[in-house]
């Protein structure tokens, strides 16, 4: 369980900044940090309450940060103030900046750790759990069993690689890096297409974690889709640094060179990415650069805390984030639903596109699921 994106995201419980107002994903991410924070309280899991830092290092960065303020107020998310250079360095000795946006109720959990504890609650609740199942296929039963005496109760069968079935009345998919290719094997809509970026993070050598108090981030650029290098804690005391962000050529692939030909041919014969590319190439070009060499990385971080070197960090872990694309270039920047028609498509729902900060919204993600399964099965 949570052995994919969950188990190698930031950890980081965001706070709801950065997202357009009135967006599914600015609402989502509010009240899914609220929750979170609630679920941990009950369920013992630890967290830590350790804040963030958006700090602007140049000039023409501090309307951009000044804007982010303003769309953070209009999120209603709590505590937020703009806060000069001596504040930074209250709150983290060893960065500087000219301003900052403070967001002391951004924290920190262990996503592995609350995914294991939701998995607790759905077998409690009756639920089963499988893994290792690999869905092959869907497809109408033809007839009911003989015992039955309402009909078809179960008339749709998933069938996984090994030959094994299941049957059932409805199916809610949240398949995250493959939710493409299972609403293709649905015979649902192939878009918007599911295109991998790995994420490359270092980490602050042991004896260097001092200097890192809470998480440091970059303002971000509106001309580029990610949020830049970054400096997050974590659970254990470590301090992650990064990521960058290249194409992955294997879906589940956390190292330089794992390669899955599928998922590859998969990637570049997509127009949709060809057109992202094109649109961002010099930032591509950066990152792929960044990947290689350690010291063009450490070059980004020392805009913050000078003090940094090459020695401090060592090549850290990795994830990749199930990027969803239209064909027309544009990242899916918010939620997708998604049915079919014909038996099949008319009793599924794809969750298409539960794009970051997933983990943080989850449980308000979970509550929306479950008004739409309602809604759309009328159960």
């Amino acid at each position: 369980l949570a052995h994919h994106q969950s188990g190698h995201n930031s950890g980081v419980i965001h706070s709801g900044i950065y997202y357009t107002p009135g967006s599914l994903k600015a609402k989502l991410c509010v009240q899914g940090a609220a929750l979170c924070y609630e679920y941990c309280d009950q369920k013992g899991i630890p967290y830590k309450q350790c804040g963030k830092l958006i700090v602007a290092v140049e000039q023409d960065e501090i309307p951009r940060l000044k804007a982010l303020y303003e769309r953070g107020l209009q999120n209603n998310v709590r505590g937020l103030k703009l806060i000069g250079s001596k504040e930074i360095q209250a709150k983290e000795p060893f960065c500087r900046g000219l301003m900052a946006l403070d967001s002391p109720y951004t924290g920190i959990v262990n996503y592995k750790q609350v995914a294991e504890s939701y998995a607790e609650d759905f077998q409690e609740a009756g639920g089963t759990i499988l893994t290792d199942f690999e869905v092959t296929g869907m497809e109408m039963a033809k007839e009911s069993s003989s015992e039955s005496t309402d009909g078809l109760k179960y008339p749709v069968i998933v069938r996984n690689s090994k030959g094994e079935e299941i049957y059932c009345r409805h199916i809610v998919t949240c398949a995250g890096l493959y939710s493409d290719r299972l609403s293709e094997i649905s015979g649902c809509s192939p878009e918007p297409r599911i295109v991998p970026f790995r994420g490359d993070y270092l980490v602050l050598k042991p004896e260097k974690c001092y200097m890192v108090k809470g998480n440091i981030y970059p303002v971000p650029n509106p001309r580029f889709p990610f949020l830049g290098f970054h400096f997050t804690p974590r659970m254990d005391g470590s301090v992650w640094l990064g990521p960058n962000a290249v194409l992955a050529f294997k879906r589940e692939g956390y190292k330089l060179f794992d390669f899955s030909t599928t998922d590859f041919f998969d990637a570049v014969l997509y127009s949709g990415l060809w057109k992202l590319v094109l649109r961002n190439l010099s930032y591509g070009l950066n990152e792929m650069y960044r990947a290689c060499f350690l010291s063009a990385q450490v070059k980004e971080l020392q805009k913050f805390i000078p003090e940094v070197t090459v020695n401090d960090v060592l090549r850290g872990p990795s994830g990749v984030r199930a990027q969803a694309l239209d064909s027309d270039g544009n990242l899916v920047d918010d939620f997708v639903f998604d049915g079919g028609t014909g038996d099949i498509g008319s009793r599924i729902l794809h969750v298409r596109n539960a794009p970051s900060p997933a983990a943080t919204s989850s449980l308000a993600i979970a509550k929306m699921i479950a008004d739409e399964v309602k809604q759309r099965f009328e159960l």
